[in-house]
């Protein structure tokens, strides 16, 4: 996940989509970064990629480096690509303050960033906290209280000039907002850990038994190895997702009680058969729980339609379900309301 910031590389350019109008293959604040001989993320492939990449080696080749490149791309038949839209590029050599500024982001992975870069004059680039401190960058930089209105900040990334007329890049380096807590370091969840590394989200990974948890571990996912699972339930943040399949039934009875007990749960999943529903349906209405807080558990998980118990399988149909109700819930200004 994020390669282009991971990737640690000089000499480099940054290529972000700064602005899109119409149809265009990746968002704006999309990013990749290009070296000599290779690239670490894409802006969506095809000819506008190949042609980014071109002019990014470049400018690596010009001496001097040239500042900030800032190019229109319509993706119609000059680039052979068919989506019809608009897109702009900004091409940012990795120098100076925007080697600090990647240095600082790539301590703050959990924590949500406002990058400023100059796109006309001078190179300038500085980082921003969600309350507008300066973190990294040109001392002299501040960011401007009217950027999050023309687009900055939580709607992403945008262009906008100043006062004098100068063109700024306002690009929102966002914390990933769905964060999943698994309970159960098995087979299954150890193959969930692996495919949701490379996933936008954020994953505690919760076992006692610290032996089951392998050494290296996606950037974005937390262990845990406690004997009070149920203990990371109410830690979790408001609007979470929870995914259980520990090795102990009697475990797994416990954390569904914790979790349909607290309010705002994004998403309740619960490893296992049909069966194993009413099961555990039967024991929870026994103990008072409502009717409709345990229609919201998701037991059996994954998509419908795929049967194969492989622990990759299951995997690929888990997070494939978790996406679907990430993108819903980020198309909502509401958190989870379980």
């Amino acid at each position: 996940m994020n390669d282009w910031l991971t990737a640690a590389t000089v000499p480099a350019v940054l290529v972000t989509v700064a602005k899109v109008e119409g149809s265009a293959p990746r968002e704006s604040g999309t990013k990749m970064l290009v070296t000599a001989g290779t690239q670490f993320d894409t802006i969506g492939g095809g000819h506008l990629e190949l042609r980014a990449v071109d002019m990014a080696r470049a400018m690596l080749g010009a001496s001097p480096q040239p500042a900030v490149q800032y190019e229109r791309f319509p993706l119609g038949p000059s680039l052979g690509q068919c989506c019809g839209g608009v897109v702009w590029l900004s091409f940012e050599p990795v120098q100076g303050a925007l080697a600090a500024v990647l240095d600082a982001l790539r301590q703050r992975r959990n924590e949500d960033s406002w990058r400023l870069s100059a796109i006309d004059g001078a190179p300038a680039c500085a980082l921003f906290d969600a309350g507008g401190k300066l973190l990294a960058g040109e001392a002299g930089l501040v960011f401007p209280a009217n950027a999050r209105e023309r687009g900055a900040g939580e709607e992403g990334t945008r262009v906008f000039a100043d006062d004098s007329g100068r063109r700024w890049l306002a690009d929102a380096v966002l914390a990933p907002r769905a964060h999943l807590v698994l309970f159960g370091a098995g087979h299954v969840g150890a193959a969930i850990v692996r495919a949701l590394g490379e996933l936008p989200c954020r994953v505690t990974w919760v076992d006692e038994r610290e032996e089951m948890f392998p050494a290296d571990l996606p950037s974005n996912v937390t262990v845990e190895a406690t004997d009070a699972p149920e203990a990371l339930v109410a830690a979790a943040p408001p609007g979470s997702s929870y995914l259980v399949m520990t090795h102990s039934h009697p475990l797994d009875q416990r954390l569904t009680e914790a979790i349909l007990a607290r309010g705002q749960v994004g998403w309740f999943g619960l490893i296992g058969s049909k069966t194993k529903r009413m099961q555990f349906e039967h024991r929870l209405q026994a103990r008072g729980f409502a009717q409709e807080r345990i229609a919201a558990m998701v037991c059996p998980v994954g998509l419908p339609g795929i049967t194969n118990k492989a622990p990759a399988v299951i995997a690929a149909s888990v997070c494939a379900q978790l996406l679907t109700v990430w993108e819903a819930q980020a198309a909502s200004p509401s958190p989870g309301k379980n």
